[in-house]
């Protein structure tokens, strides 16, 4: 039977009269048929990655690509008239991360799929994500982002288990998402949640009564923290997946002939980041309830969990109060103190306890001491952690500590959303790159082949007149495509700088203005959420809001400059922007972003990175070359040094630099405050000159020259540019996640196929 009778059965009437909707659901119906088949009985080891976000996008076309069925899927639908990618808009995007952390959780699900290994997720199923976001009057409006349907991926399941909160007992449900992998087999996305969650309890924007537990523990993703009824919910989120997944985990273990004892031979569990810590001791008490002693079942959690570190910023290493324990999860807190305890038999450095003298519980304390495995996720994050930040951990446990750089899936961030260039590189080294990243190396030997760096032209050119449609038909911004696509899209954090970027952008304004004109066009593309109580973030998008209204209103300055926010930054709206990027922003403070992932993206599209040393950029540099990446500013270890010596000023670069002083005082000029809001222009204002806690000013000279040589390259050089891109593609192998899981498999888990 072909694929055209195939939807034909299931539509019962001819493919040219369904509807987009009908042919969906079709497709949903073959998927999970086709992923089913793919299922593989599990021997030893089984993984468990546990981790608070599963940024997943949306799964069609990503799952049959995976299955072998996306070229018959595309033709048979051609044939009655209907295209895929109309199609692929019915399908919502699901919400169930944010940022690089749930994406990389997503890539690595499906790289764990194509190599064959059995490893499974485990997480919440959020109704409203993060949030929905718009832009209105000049400010970030968050709203619930619902992406729940009847024909939901995740499928209901029979499967329950109860967790006790604050006394209370819920009834944790399963929900199981099949997860394809490439030419591999068939894993599964657990997610948890709760029958009880009220929808309707949202009221105005995204605020509900943070207490209403049993109606609002899955609603949303990292619920507002700013009040303590916000973080006290983030402890009952993070008790209910993991214990829900230690319930699963031992109940799995158990069918397959774990005693118990062994369960470090059945089951491997990496905890993504510190929001899961607490499954080391929920699993710790459930094995005392199997009658396993104390000192014993820490010996099995250790063998059984490992633990990756995502950040260096002491904010996101989790400290939760000994009082939001007591009483969110009494059960668990004689276990944490007796870990505490033992802790402190290994080390009398107070430093490095689990429960600190002002009563805080440190997760990632306890995930050290208690996993035989911490890794880093770039080269250089896993020095600083070793060197710095966790070194007395690593003096303490130096075998535990180990580098598993990051990476991404080739198949979404190259097959699906690029094939105009997935075609070419087909042309010229064959398709091997699909299962084997490193085969990108083949497309150096036409690094000075002028035909083949005009056909990369070509392909950047249709992709960057694609997104331009794209953002015409969807906010009704039109760009010029003969510009450089220069975009910074990741989460608004002012660690991640993307007020370096409006500096930057203030001071081309006034350099046009004087009539010293760049070398080329440059549209300056923005994609971000701030979380909401993160009032600076906010802040910062306000100010960019308002200057791309600043400059679109002065003729003089709209032919050389424009500004562009995207709305809603979501994988999908990746999918778009990344093909068509010319210069990717990746200006992080040095030192303080573990890797990035959209660097990598960016890279194997074929974009050029400007960047600091920072996170897997340092590697970048390496893989392509120093030619071949923009590389400016301070590096880690002067940073380290600033903060260490406590001797930076903001307000002494304010004043002892004209460039960064009328940059920072347009925010509060006249044109920027008829456009925009005083207050929180003023505030940002304020905190550039007298705080700056990440170092804009001192690498805001090196940025400019930087940035400006890179539009001079562009304009002046265009088969260099080209060249340099085609060297970056070729070089992006090493960044593929099927390495970094085969990585974690060889030195961490230990998985058979």
């Amino acid at each position: 039977m072909n694929f055209t009778e195939t939807l034909q059965n299931i539509t019962k009437k001819s493919l040219s009269d369904c509807s987009n909707q009908e042919l969906y659901l079709a497709l949903l119906e073959i998927v999970r048929q086709k992923s089913a088949d793919r299922i593989q009985p599990v021997t030893g080891r089984k993984l468990y990655y546990i981790s608070a976000e599963f940024l997943i996008g949306k799964l069609l076309s990503n799952n049959l690509i995976n299955l072998g069925l996306y070229e018959e899927a595309r033709d048979a639908l051609a044939a009655a008239g209907k295209n895929l990618s109309d199609i692929e808009e019915v399908e919502p995007e699901p919400s169930l991360g944010n940022g690089g952390l749930g994406r990389l959780a997503a890539c690595f699900l499906d790289s764990l799929a194509t190599l064959s290994l059995p490893g499974d997720g485990v997480g919440l199923r959020y109704h409203f994500g993060l949030f929905h976001q718009s832009f209105e009057n000049g400010l970030q409006n968050e709203k619930p982002d619902p992406w729940l349907t009847a024909h939901s991926w995740a499928e209901k399941t029979d499967i329950v288990y109860p967790v006790e909160l604050a006394g209370k007992t819920y009834t944790a449900r399963l929900y199981k998402l099949a997860v394809t992998g490439y030419e591999g087999r068939t894993n599964t996305l657990n997610l948890f949640d709760l029958d009880t969650i009220d929808e309707t309890i949202v009221k105005e924007g995204i605020s509900f009564d943070k207490t209403e537990i049993a109606k609002n523990l899955t609603l949303f993703l990292y619920p507002d923290d700013s009040d303590e009824t916000g973080r006290r919910l983030r402890v009952f989120q993070q008790y209910l997946m993991v214990s829900a997944g230690a319930q699963l985990i031992l109940a799995e273990s158990a069918a397959r002939g774990c005693n118990y004892h062994d369960l470090a031979d059945y089951a491997a569990i990496q905890i993504n980041d510190t929001h899961p810590s607490m499954v080391i001791p929920e699993l710790i008490r459930l094995l005392e309830e199997k009658g396993i002693a104390f000192e014993e079942a820490v010996d099995i959690v250790t063998k059984t969990c490992a633990y990756t570190n995502h950040t260096i910023l002491a904010e996101a290493l989790e400290k939760w109060p000994r009082a939001y324990l007591d009483s969110i999860v009494p059960q668990l807190m004689p276990i944490i103190e007796k870990l505490d305890k033992l802790a402190r038999t290994r080390t009398e450095d107070e430093t490095l306890a689990v429960i600190d003298t002002d009563d805080l519980v440190h997760m990632a304390h306890m995930d050290i001491h208690f996993t035989h495995s911490t890794n880093g996720v770039a080269a250089l994050h896993t020095e600083i952690l070793k060197n710095s930040e966790l070194h007395g951990f690593y003096e303490l446990y130096p075998e535990k500590f180990n580098n598993k750089t990051n990476g991404i899936t080739f198949r979404r961030w190259l097959l699906e959303c690029d094939p105009r260039l997935t075609a070419v590189l087909e042309k010229h080294i064959g398709s091997g790159f699909r299962k084997d990243a490193s085969e990108l190396e083949k497309l150096m030997n036409f690094a000075d082949d002028t035909a083949v760096l005009n056909e990369l032209t070509d392909v950047k050119k249709a992709n960057k007149e694609a997104l331009a449609d794209w953002l015409l038909h969807t906010q009704n911004i039109v760009l010029n495509t003969n510009a450089v696509f220069d975009i910074q899209s990741k989460r608004l954090h002012e660690y991640k700088r993307q007020q370096l970027n409006l500096l930057y952008l203030i001071h081309t304004y006034y350099e046009i203005k004087a009539g010293h004109l760049p070398a080329v066009p440059l549209v300056s593309i923005f994609g971000a959420k701030a979380a909401p109580a993160y009032i600076i973030a906010k802040d910062i998008i306000h100010a960019l809001l308002t200057l791309s209204k600043v400059v679109a209103a002065d003729p003089e300055v709209s032919k050389w400059l424009q500004i562009v926010f995207i709305e809603n930054y979501n994988v999908t709206a990746a999918e778009k922007l990344i093909p068509a990027c010319d210069l990717s922003e990746q200006i992080s403070l040095a030192s303080k972003e573990a890797s990035g992932t959209g660097n990598m993206k960016f890279m194997l599209n074929g974009a050029l990175t400007l960047g600091t040393m920072d996170g897997a950029n340092v590697e970048i540099s390496e893989q392509a070359g120093e030619d071949n990446i923009y590389i400016f500013g301070q590096t880690s270890d002067q940073v380290i040094h600033r903060y260490a010596a406590g001797d930076y000023q903001a307000i002494q670069w304010y004043e002892g630099d004209p460039n960064i002083r009328r940059a920072i005082d347009f925010l509060t000029g006249p044109k920027m405050l008829a456009a925009g809001h005083e207050e929180n222009l003023s505030r940002l204002h304020h905190e550039l000159i007298h705080k700056d806690w990440f170092q804009t000013l001192p690498d805001f000279n090196a940025y400019v020259v930087r940035k400006e040589q890179a539009l001079k390259d562009y304009a002046c050089d265009p088969m260099g540019w080209r060249r340099k891109c085609l060297i970056n593609i070729a070089k992006a192998g090493m960044f593929s996640s099927d390495r970094t899981i085969a990585e974690y498999n060889r030195d961490i888990w230990h998985l058979e196929k």
